[in-house]
């Protein structure tokens, strides 16, 4: 399958990303507006508001216009019986649209606009006939962060059509396969660590002095995961290799799909005002545990994420009381982890935060059976510490904590073991 993604766009009057259809099945495009800090993002909170378009008729072919309050990730493909294009987004309020109102085109029978999954919006244009789309561009406004996506759609016969439609298949927006919840412990064997460096991609972070969080926390990860596969019983799998985007949901389903037995997720706040130094450590909880930390989480988590286990068959009532009941046995054993890691990075890196162990509501720490921590390694904002993680031997003395710290809870963990519910 052909794929154009996103880019980040510079400052200007209005900077653009088209993509042209001739030559592509299906069109997978990411664009974001720029964010001078991540404070700003913040402020936006992530959900983007429509603001107002039409759909019209055009020589030979049909014209969407939508404008909304920020850009956001989206793709848009068609799909038949019935003829549809499909358009969905991370995500878009659409309390303001009105249907009727922007459909003039005789090519377009129907407009819809909802939520399909949390998190994600979707607009569904019904065609009257087979069209294919020729061309997707999203422009920004760098003064204002509005965004202004362009579909242009031309007649095609029914055979082209139909060899062209259907969803995309690809690893950076769709969920991969979900496992259920392990039936007994994964035994003697090595334990197998999912790291998540978070963010990427589209997505860059924190920013400071041409670093990004992105960058540094995969640097981070690829190294971690070496000293902790050096040190034997451990293996290791990572959210993602590269720089690009995967969401909060993907990211604890992979845990899930690849037998994870604990989930590391590596972030480097920043903070607008004051001073920050030292790591801090977050585990799973339904109120946050001071402001700072809702303020973070809000930063991070920008979804409302049911826990990552495949109860998709079960009545809510039934799926929420054993989220709970793995929840109850797991909540102990990933704060137990969080104090043995805190204890290895203060031991290899000298200090941590003034309060250094907290709770906060991240999706990525979710998952109900596999124990989870975040881990802030330090705050670009302030000027050491940046430093310290641009430099390798604090990485790397970094890296020896964290892996001190698995191994100190692996032993009390297997030694609980017997205790737990079976």
């Amino acid at each position: 399958m052909d794929a154009k993604s996103g880019m980040t766009f510079e400052n200007g009057e209005k900077q653009g990303h088209r993509v042209s259809m001739n030559r592509f099945l299906i069109i997978l495009v990411f664009s974001v507006a720029v964010f001078t800090s991540s404070a700003k993002a913040q402020d936006l909170g992530g959900l983007a508001r429509f603001l107002g378009g039409m759909v019209r008729d055009t020589w030979g072919g049909t014209e969407l216009q939508l404008e909304l309050s920020q850009g956001v990730p989206w793709r848009v493909f068609t799909l038949s019986d019935p003829d549809r294009l499909v358009v969905d987004f991370r995500e878009v309020d659409w309390q303001d649209a009105d249907p009727e109102a922007m459909r003039r085109s005789d090519n377009i029978t129907a407009l819809r606009f909802g939520s399909f999954r949390p998190g994600w919006s979707r607009l569904v244009a019904v065609l009257a006939g087979p069209m294919l789309v020729q061309e997707a561009e999203v422009r920004i406004v760098a003064d204002s962060g509005k965004a202004e996506l362009i579909v242009r759609l031309e007649r095609a016969d029914r055979a082209a059509f139909d060899a062209r439609a259907g969803a995309p298949d690809d690893p950076r927006w769709d969920l991969p396969a979900v496992v259920g919840v392990r039936p007994e412990p994964r035994g003697q064997g090595p334990i197998l660590v999912m790291i998540d460096p978070g963010h990427g991609g589209l997505d860059p972070g924190a920013e400071a002095e041409g670093a990004s969080e992105a960058d540094l926390m995969l640097t981070f990860a690829r190294e971690l995961r070496e000293q902790l596969l050096r040190a034997g019983g451990f293996e290791v799998a990572l959210t993602r290799d590269s720089d690009t985007f995967v969401s909060l949901e993907a990211r604890v389903a992979l845990a899930h799909a690849a037998g994870a037995d604990v989930f590391v997720s590596l972030h480097a706040d920043s903070i607008d005002e004051g001073v920050a130094h030292g790591a801090t450590l977050y585990t799973l909880a339904k109120e946050a545990s001071d402001a700072a930390s809702s303020a973070l989480a809000e930063r991070h988590d920008r979804d409302d994420l049911l826990a990552g286990v495949d109860l998709s068959g079960s009545d809510d009532r039934v799926a929420n009381v054993l989220i709970d009941l793995a929840r109850l046995d797991n909540s102990p054993r990933s704060e137990a982890m969080a104090r043995h890691l805190l204890t290895g990075i203060r031991d290899a890196v000298g200090k941590v935060h003034k309060h250094p162990l907290r709770h906060a509501d991240f999706s990525v720490l979710k998952a109900a059976d596999i124990p989870s921590v975040l881990i802030e390694l330090g705050f670009l904002s302030t000027a050491g510490e940046l430093r310290n993680l641009q430099d390798a031997e604090w990485r790397a003395d970094m890296a020896a904590g964290i892996l001190d710290g698995l191994q100190a809870w692996a032993l009390e963990d297997e030694a609980l073991e017997p205790l737990r519910r079976q």
